[in-house]
């Protein structure tokens, strides 16, 4: 028998049926072993001795892999091809070791590029040993993001409150997100105008030419700076006399583009389809590893982490056929294409993501994907095809204008691309955050030189310069691959951790770091600068491929690492958190003091008037306040105010004008707030929260206003006539009706929401009901378990949604939703709940409660239960409640002689010495 070890049991069952009765396929589920998340789990004094820990829910894995080790022939380690895989088969071989599972059996590594039949009877053909210099690779990464992790993130904690942690790579990819945000404050916005001809040629053709120079000088985008520049432009332009200059036609080819890696996968799943770059992946990993086709679990794509951009010489004569069968020959090229990696640090081996056949078309297996899972696949098989296209074949047609006006000469030109020959755009274009005008196709008029043109009208058009804008997922990951910062693995895991710890949010697809996030970063730019460059970070990575190269010894980089790291450590140790401070806050005031408008001093106490705002750092973390503190209490966020010049972060969106009350956007501790007037006589002012997912940017007077009116009357009930109203509570925006409160559902607004509406979940929150806040609810069915039988529902439950299938529940992740979720989610999300619990249902408190109750009661005599009845019998005419509010009744002291009053104590068991003797 030969036990194979893979890492997934969707692969396990895949795998299981190519190879047949004499295989036997065990999943490891991931990584079984990783570092105890305490000090000393790695001792740099010990030549970085790393101490390993097998995690709770693999010992029962790791059991069975053992067990059936013990009686096979052969050891066949088959994780994932890349350096996670290839640590996950050494940490599966170590624990056998220790068990003492192997004896003579042969050990062998083998990969998967592709989970189909013919890719994995082929890898089995061609065994190989553990790399070693790929395990050494990953201990050296492991080992410097524990000691990182383990040694910065306590200093934080002591020196910055509400500091989460900073890690090694993630602490640089943050500092890009920052100084990009840093980038577009200190931005100043410059005014320009351009000039546009639309033009007519004799046979009426118009089109568009814009000004480029005049009297022999050149005229850049910026260099028409006022509106009476561009006026003296317009008025020459509108009197003058237009003439074809010249005109020129160049041939031009647009090649397609390599197919995906890791990483322009996750950057065009993002542009195209606005999948997060963790989301991409999962979807991915289920393509991969398998999906039923026809009865038959079929991987569709090959590996999906991998920087490689080659195809095998089988996949592209598939491609090239599949080409000239769909599109003709015209659209095959003469020689196949080949791509080189131009990331840095580039050095996986494997190849290019691709579909394992390229002849099963997305339309062919559409019912057998979700959604998602459809438009990933679409996006990967027309990537993949088009990359073996015919390039497409342009014309760029110029034409330069001159415009006469006296003496005096303006230049114009107007420019066109004609596509000759499509080529791979029929199939394939590329989605870009920044379009560009060249890109836009446009064709000019047919014209020749020193023909003469109709002015049909002039326009100038005043803009204003942009900054630069702010990272989507997509732009920061392709950012960091540019520098060289982490590895296309890891990308998705970066960014979602600092999502997790509240450093940046993402807002409209683009992240915006939180004030959490800038001081992090102020802090580490200014104590631990060497650590968040980007050139340090991308040089230790270059050092970590140079091990996995086996050129360098991993201890020796650590060892050059962690002698100037803990110095550094030590140093920042003996400051005091006031000195911390100070630097904080000189490093950040041009973020949170921006100049005022007037002049003023932006840092002066609009409270008080007399004390200077900095930085305070409290419990909760950092916020501005004044120096004149306790006598004045001024405080704020630590962002600069909504408008630029509000004081104390308010920004006045207008009067009311029933009270002449100003009403103000605030930001608190728990978020922003609309607020009305100040509030007299110690009397709070009225307050209301902005509902859930609103862009506080986007709130008007009017909408502050409907806000602060809540609870509004939305109509009366037509049963007893009793009001029904709307508002926002502790737990979101409800409807009311006497003592019934039901919440909103998805697609209800508070402020609109009618009273045929409102009824309805009135009437709905009765039937459920007395009960949790979220009544008892029955789900909405899924299908059947394939493998065990039974419902799977998906409900919503206190704490969020979850799938339920016989008693055990499975909470849904964040980037899964309710109405969405599909049977093959559920099932997997289930099966990982059940194996994490070894099968047992989900604990309900109250059947728990009286199991124990009845178990109790079973235990007491029959004389006693029915003395504790007659008790109850007599006792039932008082209250519950009031008897747990009765006074327990004092014992009379006890007076002497009186036997009845002498209680004896409990006779004492002899101690063990005693019984023993």
């Amino acid at each position: 028998m030969n036990i194979v070890v893979v890492e997934s049991p969707a692969k396990a069952k895949t795998i299981n049926k190519y190879l047949g009765h004499d295989y036997e396929v065990l999943a490891s589920f991931g990584h079984v072993r990783d570092l105890p998340a305490k000090d000393g789990s790695v001792d740099p004094d010990a030549d970085f001795r790393m101490i390993w820990e097998i995690d709770g829910k693999a010992q029962k894995r790791l059991a069975d892999i053992a067990r059936a080790v013990k009686d096979a022939d052969r050891l066949i380690l088959a994780t994932d091809p890349d350096r996670e895989g290839e640590a996950i088969s050494w940490h599966v071989l170590e624990v056998l070791k220790e068990k003492r599972a192997l004896k003579d059996q042969k050990v062998d590594r083998v990969v998967f590029n592709a989970i189909t039949k013919h890719a994995v009877l082929e890898a089995m053909k061609n065994p190989r040993q553990i790399d070693a210099a790929l395990v050494d690779a990953y201990l050296a990464r492991r080992a410097l993001d524990y000691l990182v992790g383990f040694t910065l993130s306590p200093v934080l904690w002591r020196k910055l409150p509400g500091a989460r942690s900073a890690g090694r790579v993630q602490s640089v990819a943050l500092r890009l997100v920052c100084d990009r945000e840093l980038e577009i404050e200190r931005f100043v916005t410059r005014e320009y105008w351009s000039l546009v001809a639309t033009l007519a040629t004799p046979r009426g053709d118009t089109f568009e030419a814009r000004l480029v120079g005049a009297d022999g000088k050149k005229i850049q985008r910026l260099d028409i700076g006022s509106g009476a520049e561009a006026e003296a432009f317009k008025r020459d332009l509108e009197v003058a006399g237009f003439r074809v200059a010249s005109v020129e036609s160049k041939p031009g080819r647009r090649n397609p583009f390599p197919p995906f890696t890791t990483s322009t996968l996750q950057q065009e799943a993002s542009r195209k389809l606005g999948f997060a770059p963790a989301h991409t992946m999962r979807i991915a990993q289920r393509l991969y590893e398998g999906i039923d086709v026809k009865g038959e679990t079929v991987g569709l794509i090959t590996y999906m982490r991998t920087d490689g951009v080659d195809l095998a010489p089988e996949a592209i004569t598939a491609i090239r056929a599949a080409i000239g069968s769909d599109y003709g020959q015209r659209y095959v090229p003469d020689a196949p294409r080949h791509y080189t990696v131009k990331a840095k640090n580039a050095q996986e081996a494997h190849e290019a993501i691709r579909p394992t056949d390229i002849g099963r078309r997305p339309k062919d297996i559409a019912k057998v994907l979700d959604a998602d899972q459809y438009k990933l696949y679409d996006l990967i098989w027309r990537r993949a095809l088009a990359s073996q296209m015919e390039s497409a074949e342009l014309e760029r047609t110029t034409a330069d204008i001159a415009a006469t006006v006296g003496a005096r000469t303006i230049e114009l030109r107007a420019t066109g691309t004609v596509v000759k020959f499509d080529g791979f755009l029929t199939l394939y274009t590329e989605d870009r955050d920044e379009p560009d005008e060249d890109d836009e196709s446009r064709r000019l008029p047919a014209m020749s030189a020193g023909e003469a043109l109709d002015k049909r009208r002039i326009d100038s058009t005043q803009h204003f310069t942009e900054p630069p804008p702010r990272y989507s997922e997509a732009s920061l990951v392709k950012r960091m691959e540019e520098l060289g910062i982490g590895r296309p693995s890891t990308y998705a895991s970066i960014l979602q951790v600092l999502k997790d710890r509240n450093y940046v949010r993402l807002e409209k697809r683009r992240l915006i770091p939180e004030d959490r996030g800038r001081v992090v970063v102020a802090f580490l730019e200014n104590f631990f600068q060497r650590y968040v460059e980007y050139d340090f970070t991308a040089n230790l990575e270059e050092q970590l491929d140079r091990v996995s190269n086996a050129e360098v010894d991993w201890r020796q980089v650590l060892r050059d690492f962690w002698g100037d790291f803990i110095a550094a450590v030590g140093e920042i140790k003996e400051l005091r958190i006031a000195q911390v401070i100070d630097a904080l806050d000189e490093a950040l005031s041009p973020h949170i003091f921006p100049p005022r408008p007037d002049g003023s001093d932006p840092r002066l106490c609009g409270v008080c008037g007399t004390g200077r705002l900095s930085l305070k750092l409290g419990r909760f973390g950092a916020f501005i306040g004044c120096s004149n503190y306790p006598e004045c209490k001024n405080t704020r966020p630590l962002a600069a105010s909504a408008d630029g010049n509000g004081e104390g972060g308010t920004k006045v969106l207008g009067q009311d004008s029933d009270t002449g009350l100003d009403v103000t956007l605030r930001s608190g501790r728990f978020g922003p707030y609309l607020q009305l007037g100040e509030g007299k006589d110690g009397e709070k002012p009225k307050r209301a929260s902005l509902p859930k997912g609103t862009d506080p940017s986007a709130v008007e007077l009017d909408m502050a206003l409907k806000l602060l009116s809540l609870p509004r009357e939305v109509g009366r009930h037509p049963e007893d006539g009793e009001p029904i109203l709307a508002g926002i509570g502790r737990f979101g925006p409800y409807v009311q009706h006497g003592k019934t409160y039901a919440n909103l559902e998805a697609g209800d607004e508070v402020l609109n929401i009618g009273l045929n509406r409102a009824i309805t979940l009135i009437a709905e929150k009765k039937l459920k009901g007395p009960g949790r806040r979220f009544g008892a609810d029955p789900g909405r069915p899924l299908g059947d378990h394939p493998a065990k039988g039974g419902p799977i529902v998906v409900k919503k439950g206190r704490y969020g949604p979850y799938v339920s299938h016989d008693g055990v529940n499975a909470t849904l992740p964040n980037d899964v939703e309710l109405e969405t979720v599909t049977l093959e989610k559920a099932v997997e999300l289930i099966d990982a709940r059940a194996e994490k619990t070894g099968g047992r249902p989900a604990k309900r408190g109250g059947a728990k409660k009286a199991k124990d109750s009845k178990a109790k009661a079973s235990k007491v005599p029959a004389k006693s239960k029915a003395k504790t009845t007659a008790k109850s019998t007599a006792k039932s005419k008082t209250s519950p409640a009031a008897e747990l509010r009765k006074p327990a009744a004092r014992k009379a002291p006890a007076r002497a002689g009186t036997a009845k009053a002498v209680k004896k104590p409990a006779a004492k068991k002899p101690a063990a010495k005693k019984v023993a003797e």
